[in-house]
């Protein structure tokens, strides 16, 4: 039998016998989308044709009186006698009442859920793994735009692991572990009640002042976490620092009582006075007579000082500022003092960052040689302040025999202090920036700074006049004068 012209149009009104040519030669009529040629061997089987000219293998029959139509798959990918099979099939999906298109969203549902749990089991193992540290830095970088630098800077220190070189120079052996640092490897989920009680234990029993803030520190931590829908589920309900056990391990603690006595005055400022750094002499002596916490003196700047109007604005902890009288021996140290930088108790110099990277042995050969002159800061600070003087401090009391006094004790020197002149509770605290503790206090009494420079002055010239401080209150700030 001839083989039929390709041109030969196909009456797709009528069933075929499918063969390969026949398939070839199918075309879809113009002005139709597609068309569709039976298969006259296997009843709902047809090969369809669109006007491009893509040609696939369908099925096609009806489920309660509805239209179930499936592609097989492409002419050129099948065999005829595998559409066939497959047709074969679909009918008797069909004869049984089984829709094919509702088993393959079954079998997507299926296959998707799969993948799902598998990376659901991936996260969770991830997040089952999760440390404690890394879940602390996270921790600390969001929750420090809410913080002062004090705060922040114990939630970075108490998780030091120990095992460096000291930085100060002559201090042997290696730095020693912080008390948060042997929670930090664990995982988050084992930060349960028995652990913490242990660690409470063993830290409680060498170094309970410490361990208490890092315990307290913890627990605000933990609170966080039951805050966060990723971490709730790795603790328990209850926070599982907040045991009595835990708490009871650090033991009370007891309230300071380092400040200076009125016979103590005159031993303390002669020696301050004697210590080589000016710098760290005249915030000594500032801190003392003006009260101010230790961070809000080292921090302060030059345009913070108002010499015209004889005030100090203050960048207070609490009420973010307060301003107090910048009193007359308080303004010569000031005055005095020379201008590095924009803080009025500046280092000798601050390292950029290529400095910060030479070695001290690096620093020291470039200088040899060149003189350093009478007074000068030995050290740099990468803040632009001096660090924190409690050595120098520490050493200028011992020579007097004053012992276990605080920089912060100074503080509590200023209030003890002002109880001999009986001046106003409310002055005091306000120049020291402790909230008001009474109703008249604070919604009825405003002092000016001119009424709180009354006070201030006559506390000052008092301490002075105990230390045996010769002073000249009216004399020019910064120039030499006589003392009779």
């Amino acid at each position: 039998m001839a083989r039929p012209p390709k041109d030969l149009k196909i009456d797709l009104a009528q069933p075929h016998n499918l063969t390969a040519g026949l398939i070839e030669r199918l075309t879809c009529p113009e002005g139709k989308q597609q068309a569709f040629m039976r298969d006259s061997d296997t009843k709902g089987l047809r090969v369809r044709v669109t006007s491009n000219g893509a040609k696939s293998y369908v099925f096609e029959k009806k489920l309660s009186r509805q239209t179930v139509r499936r592609t097989i798959g492409d002419t050129s990918n099948w065999s005829i006698e595998a559409a066939r099979v497959e047709a074969r099939r679909l009918s008797r999906m069909l004869d049984e009442g089984v829709d094919p298109r509702q088993v393959e969203r079954d079998l997507q549902a299926a296959t998707a859920q799969r993948k799902a749990d598998a990376i659901a089991k991936i996260e969770s193992d991830k997040l089952a793994a999760i440390t404690v540290k890394e879940v602390w830095l996270r921790y600390v970088e969001e929750r420090r735009p809410y913080w002062g630098e004090a705060h922040y800077r114990d939630h970075i220190t108490k998780i030091q692991p120990g095992g460096e070189k000291p930085k100060k120079r002559g201090r042997p052996g290696e730095t020693v572990a912080m008390p948060l640092a042997p929670l930090m490897p664990l995982a988050l989920k084992g930060l349960d009640q028995a652990t913490i009680e242990a660690w409470a234990a063993k830290e409680g029993q060498t170094r309970p002042t410490s361990a208490r803030l890092s315990w307290r520190l913890l627990s605000v931590f933990l609170n966080w976490c039951s805050e966060q829908p990723e971490y709730a589920a790795l603790l328990p309900a209850k926070n599982p620092a907040k045991t009595k056990k835990a708490r009871e391990a650090f033991g009370k603690a007891s309230a300071k009582s380092d400040a200076l006595q009125r016979e103590q005055l005159a031993a303390w400022f002669a020696a301050v006075q004697k210590i080589q750094n000016p710098v760290i002499s005249a915030c000594l002596q500032v801190l003392l007579l003006t009260g101010a916490r230790l961070n809000e003196v080292l921090t302060m700047r030059w345009e913070d000082i108002n010499t015209q109007w004889k005030g100090i604005t203050i960048n207070d902890k609490v009420e973010e500022a307060r301003e107090i009288p910048l009193t007359p021996y308080v303004e010569s140290l000031i005055t005095a003092l020379p201008r590095r930088n924009q803080y009025v108790f500046a280092s000798a110099r601050t390292l950029d960052m290529s400095e910060r990277n030479k070695s001290r042995r690096e620093r020291k050969s470039a200088t040899r040689g060149k003189p350093t002159p009478t007074g000068a800061i030995l050290e740099t600070s990468a803040t632009g302040y001096i660090s924190e003087p409690n050595t120098p401090h520490t050493r200028a009391c011992r020579t007097v025999g004053i012992e276990g006094l605080t920089l912060h004790g100074l503080r509590r020197s200023f209030k003890s202090l002002s109880e001999w002149l009986e001046l106003p509770v409310g002055a005091i605290a306000q120049i020291m920036g402790h909230k008001p503790s009474a109703t008249a206090e604070k919604h009825y009494t405003v002092r000016p700074l001119d009424l709180l420079r009354i006070h201030h002055e006559r506390f000052e010239a008092w301490i002075l006049e105990q230390a045996q401080v010769p002073f000249v209150a009216n004399a020019e700030p910064g120039k030499l004068h006589a003392v009779k």
